[in-house]
């Protein structure tokens, strides 16, 4: 197999050779046919997320076909598409996990940080938290939805019922949630870093009823607010929500927040955050991302070019996903 993986914080990643990984006693082996690039992957490769498993293969959003599989694991599914998200491995006897919680799982393994992820040819996964995905559906359209649409779709339902979100940070993720939001009858209001027209353009070309800068205020008040940007200043900004209303903290890193009048959060507007994801979320988003017809947008780079999709992303040059393609 081939992989880019990471030896160091803070250094690019290098392609390497190596034996392909052999399934153990759970788990599946499969030949990944695409991985979408995620924030959370610059912020493993970075450092903002402490003590990844090193050298690492990082990659979390991965579509494959199963190949092999270890023992207890039925034969059938060699053969099968897949999708290996996130979150790859949970105790299953913690508090949180015998509770339904297990996205909180007090030892938990994650794919791309903990142990070996996507950026690769072939990766190992745990059978239980590999998901079975439509086998005539592009692949390269399918990865994003492994963590941009799961992450989205568990902070649109922290986000509550109401008809008016805000969007800020319209990247991969917002761009799925933006199709979810409209495909259900709410409203959009999308929210990009100051001067980024093409993102709001992006946004309202997929349905946002209005589009601007993070610094500017919506022309009404918002039932809810999702941030997706790793920005922690955003926090009070979008308190532009009414009485009752909630912002929603998606990203699993975020800088500082920084301190804020009371008064913005006076009247029952929450703050809450999102932590992962569990296997639910998966049951719950896939049927619905088929029915409401989900279109990801795509950049397509090669698995050489690993190091250049991230470079990207760092920029911001990208509207929707960059997926890496062996």
């Amino acid at each position: 197999m081939h992989a880019m993986i990471l030896e160091r914080i803070g250094t690019p990643l290098r392609l390497v050779e190596r034996a392909n990984p052999v399934p153990g006693t759970g788990q599946l082996m499969l030949r990944i046919e695409a991985c979408a690039v995620c924030r959370t992957d610059l912020h493993v490769c970075d450092g903002d997320l402490p003590n990844p498993k090193l050298p690492l293969v990082p990659g979390h959003e991965i579509v494959g076909i199963v190949e092999a599989v270890g023992e207890g694991v039925a034969s059938s599914r060699i053969g099968q598409r897949v999708g290996v998200p996130w979150l790859g491995h949970t105790c299953g006897c913690c508090s949180f996990c015998r509770t339904g919680d297990e996205n909180l799982c007090d030892e938990p393994q994650f794919t791309g940080y903990t142990r070996d992820g996507g950026f690769a040819t072939h990766v190992v996964a745990d059978a239980d938290y590999a998901f079975a995905l439509d086998g005539e559906t592009d692949p390269v359209a399918l990865a994003p939805l492994l963590c941009a649409g799961l992450i989205g779709w568990r902070s649109l339902k922290k986000a509550g019922d109401g008809a008016r979100i805000g969007l800020y940070g319209f990247g991969a993720a917002a761009h799925i949630i933006a199709q979810i939001c409209r495909w259900q009858g709410r409203q959009v209001y999308a929210f990009s870093r100051t001067g980024d027209e093409a993102a709001q353009r992006f946004a309202l070309s997929l349905g946002a009823s209005w589009a601007g800068s993070s610094d500017e205020a919506p022309p009404v008040m918002l039932d809810a607010a999702i941030i997706f940007a790793p920005v922690g200043e955003l926090v009070p900004a979008a308190q532009t929500v009414r009485k009752g209303g909630r912002v929603v903290c998606g990203g699993i890193h975020m800088s500082d927040l920084p301190a804020m009048p009371y008064a913005l959060i006076w009247g029952e507007r929450s703050v809450v955050s999102v932590a992962n994801l569990t296997r639910k979320d998966a049951e719950e988003f896939f049927p619905i991302a088929r029915q409401a017809g989900i279109r990801t947008h795509t950049i397509v780079y090669p698995l050489t070019e690993a190091n250049t999709a991230l470079g990207d992303l760092r920029a911001g040059r990208l509207s929707g996903a960059a997926v890496l393609k062996p």
